[in-house]
């Protein structure tokens, strides 16, 4: 199912790429870093999130996991050093139980036979990410990575979209953005270009992306998949 959000002039719109985000977009990252979680909550005696407590996190990374795990309690301890150890696990754990979401294959290689290039634009840190990707040959096509630290600022702010495009030439205009968090359509709003959300991810309350201004609202990646044969 396709939803159409918002209704930005398209006259002059001609698909050049298609960019996404990593973690609740292509990737399921959530049991890994759910596992990361709970093994720094067990190392400092607290007790350990459920899966259907940490999954909606999933998206915010270390900080937004480790708040939701320590909650009032983070202030009793070093944050750095829970940060540090969080990353430490999940590095050596990276790709235990992660895996593409139904669909992404098919998605993806679509993509890549109608000679479409896409990237990738993630808030991970870039090491993380180039430690994961190679783990899923699915990848080995994408045209360009961006990480979190990348560059000095991350999304929302729209500058490692707007780098991906200088990298692949292309022109934020005539790109497409998708993501499964507000901040991912925030950049892609102001990066200029189409954003899609993808309602498979760490999505908590499906009724608050209608404040989102995204273009379109995607179920699945084949709804996505059939958006973008639409576009194109």
């Amino acid at each position: 199912m396709i939803n159409t959000m918002t209704n930005k002039p398209d006259q002059t719109f001609k698909l050049q790429a298609v960019l996404f985000d990593l973690d609740g977009t292509l990737l399921d990252t959530a049991n890994d870093l759910g596992e990361a979680l709970n093994h720094v909550l067990q190392q400092n005696g607290l007790p350990v999130i459920d899966e259907e407590i940490y999954r909606p996190q999933a998206s915010n990374g270390a900080k937004g996991l480790l708040e939701l795990g320590f909650g009032s309690k983070i202030k009793e301890f070093d944050y750095e050093s829970l940060r540090a150890e969080f990353l430490a696990h999940y590095e050596e754990n990276i790709a235990r139980h992660t895996r593409l979401y139904d669909g992404i294959d098919s998605l993806l290689t679509s993509l890549n036979s109608n000679n479409i290039p896409w990237g990738i634009i993630t808030n991970k840190p870039e090491s993380l990410t180039l430690l994961l990707l190679p783990n899923y040959p699915q990848f080995e096509q994408c045209q360009c990575i961006i990480g979190g630290d990348t560059l000095p600022k991350r999304k929302p702010d729209p500058a490692p979209l707007l780098h991906a495009c200088e990298l692949m030439s292309v022109t934020a205009e005539n790109c497409i953005y998708v993501g499964d968090a507000q901040r991912d359509i925030e950049a892609g709003n102001n990066a200029n270009m189409k954003t899609v959300i993808a309602q498979w991810g760490y999505i908590f309350d499906l009724k608050e992306t209608n404040n989102w201004q995204a273009d379109y609202s995607t179920k699945t990646p084949e709804a996505l998949k059939e958006l973008i044969k639409i576009i194109y």
